[in-house]
C-alpha cells in the first residue's frame, strides 16, 4: 500500500507540528522538573504546578474560542506560536540572573496553556478546511504518530542535555520550536478561506458555550468528551506523583526518569500506524470500545514500581501499553469529532475539549497531590489506577452512537 500524499500545503503544517512537537519533546516534563531540582519543590507544590497552571490557562481560553473561530486560522497559530516563544523564554532568563521563583513558573505554565488551547483549535479547524474528509483520519494518524515519535527521542536527549547544561536548558529547545514552527506556517501558501459566520449569522453572547452545547448535544461526543476527560485526567494525574517518587523516593537519576517515558513512546508510533488498518478490519465501534476500554487497565501497574531495574522496566511496560492503545484510539476519536462538527463551531468545539480536559487534569493532579502529601504518592497512584477502570463504562453508548453516523 503506498503512502498516501495529501499535498504540499499538509507537508508544511505537519512539518510545523514536527518541530513543535520534538521542541516539547525535549522539554518534556521542563517546570516539574525545574521545580524538582532547581527550587526543591515538594509533591504538593510540583502538583500544584501540574495543576493550577493548566486551569488558569483553560479559563483564559475560554473568551479566546470564539476569536479564534471567527480570524483566519493560520495568523492564529502564528501568534500562539510566537506567544508560546517568548513567555518561554523568559524562564532561562529569569534562571540565569537568580530571579526565578515558583510564582513565575505557574504563571508561565498559564500562558502557555491558553496558547496551546488556541492554536489546537485554529489548527483543527484549519486541518479540516485544508484536508478531503476521506484523508482525515490518515492526516490525524501522521500528526498522533509524529507526536509520540518526538517523545520517543526529546525526553532522554532532553535529561541527557540537563545533567550536561542544567535544568533550564531544554525550556531554551522549547521555546526555539515555537519559533521555528512559526516559520514553518509562514511558509503555506495559498489563499486561507474566510471565518465561517455562526450558523445563525450572528455572535450571541452565549456564543463562548456553543462548543459545549454542540458537545453535550450530541450523544456520541457526549460520552466519548466525558469518558475522555476522565481517562486523560487521572492519566495525567501520575505524571507528577511519579516525578516525585521515582526522583526523590526511589532515587532515580534524570536520565532514568526521562528514558522509563521515552522508551514506550515508541509503542506510539505503532499504534497510530495501525489506526487506519484497524479501522478498515474491524470498524470504528469496536475500535472505539475495545481500544478505549484497554487503555484505562494499565495504569494501576504503576502501584508496583520498586527500584532498581525491576521497577524501571515496570514503568516501561505500563507506559508502552497505555502508549499503543492511546495512540490508536486518539486519531479515530480527533476524525470522529471533525466530522460530526459544523465547519463555523469546529475552533469553539476543539476549544471547548480541551478547556474540559485541561480543567479535569487540573483538577485530578491537585487532588491526587493533595492525596500524596497525606499519604504518600504510591497510595495516590492507587487511587488513580482503581478509578481509570471505571471509564470503559462510559464506551459502550458512544460506540453505540458511532455505529452507523460516520460518513
Amino acid at each position: 500500500m503506498g503512502r498516501r500524499r495529501l499535498g504540499r500545503r499538509f507537508g508544511w503544517l505537519w512539518t510545523a507540528y514536527a518541530v513543535s512537537a520534538y521542541g516539547s519533546g525535549l522539554g518534556f516534563g521542563a517546570l516539574p522538573l525545574i521545580a524538582v531540582l532547581a527550587l526543591h519543590a515538594g509533591p504538593a507544590e510540583v502538583s500544584a504546578l501540574s495543576a493550577v497552571g493548566p486551569a488558569v490557562g483553560a479559563l483564559i481560553a475560554v473568551p479566546l474560542a470564539p476569536w479564534v473561530e471567527f480570524r483566519h486560522k493560520r495568523p492564529v497559530m502564528i501568534a500562539m506560536d510566537l506567544t508560546r516563544c517568548a513567555v518561554m523564554a523568559t524562564v532561562p532568563v529569569a534562571y540565569f540572573f537568580g530571579w526565578l521563583g515558583f510564582v513565575q513558573l505557574l504563571v508561565v505554565s498559564a500562558v502557555v496553556a491558553a496558547a496551546k488551547i488556541a492554536f489546537s483549535a485554529a489548527g483543527g479547524a484549519y486541518l479540516k478546511a485544508l484536508v478531503p474528509p476521506d484523508d482525515l483520519l490518515v492526516a490525524n494518524a501522521r500528526f498522533e504518530s509524529t507526536n509520540w515519535s518526538s517523545l520517543a527521542v526529546g525526553p532522554p536527549l532532553g535529561g541527557a542535555a540537563i545533567g550536561l547544561f542544567g535544568p533550564v536548558t531544554t525550556v531554551v529547545a522549547d521555546a526555539l520550536s515555537y519559533l521555528f514552527s512559526a516559520l514553518c506556517l509562514t511558509a503555506i501558501r495559498g489563499r486561507e478561506g474566510a471565518p465561517h459566520p455562526t450558523g445563525k449569522g450572528t455572535v450571541r453572547a452565549g456564543g463562548l458555550l456553543d462548543g459545549w452545547r454542540h458537545i453535550m448535544g450530541h450523544p456520541g461526543l457526549r460520552a466519548l468528551y466525558l469518558n475522555n476527560l476522565l481517562v486523560s485526567g487521572l492519566i495525567m494525574a501520575t505524571e507528577p506523583l511519579l516525578a516525585v517518587l521515582l526522583l526523590r523516593r526511589l532515587g532515580f537519576p534524570p536520565w532514568q526518569y526521562a528514558l522509563a517515558f521515552a522508551a514506550p513512546c515508541i509503542g506510539g508510533l505503532i499504534g497510530s500506524r495501525l489506526a487506519r488498518r484497524t479501522v478498515a478490519r474491524h470498524g470504528r465501534d469496536r475500535v472505539i470500545r475495545s481500544v478505549g476500554t484497554l487503555r484505562a487497565v494499565w495504569l494501576i501497574g504503576l502501584v508496583f514500581v520498586r527500584p532498581g531495574v525491576v521497577g524501571l522496566l515496570t514503568v516501561m511496560a505500563v507506559q508502552l501499553a497505555i502508549v499503543i492503545n492511546m495512540s490508536l484510539y486518539t486519531p479515530v476519536l480527533a476524525t470522529y469529532r471533525l466530522e460530526h462538527t459544523p465547519a463555523h463551531l469546529v475552533a469553539r468545539t476543539l476549544s471547548a475539549w480541551s478547556i474540559g480536559q485541561q480543567a479535569s487534569v487540573a483538577v485530578l493532579t491537585a487532588l491526587a497531590g493533595l492525596l500524596a502529601d497525606a499519604t504518600g504518592p504510591r497510595t495516590a497512584l492507587t487511587a488513580a489506577g482503581l478509578l481509570v477502570l471505571t471509564t470503559p463504562l462510559l464506551l459502550p453508548a458512544a460506540a453505540r452512537e458511532t455505529a452507523g453516523r460516520w460518513t
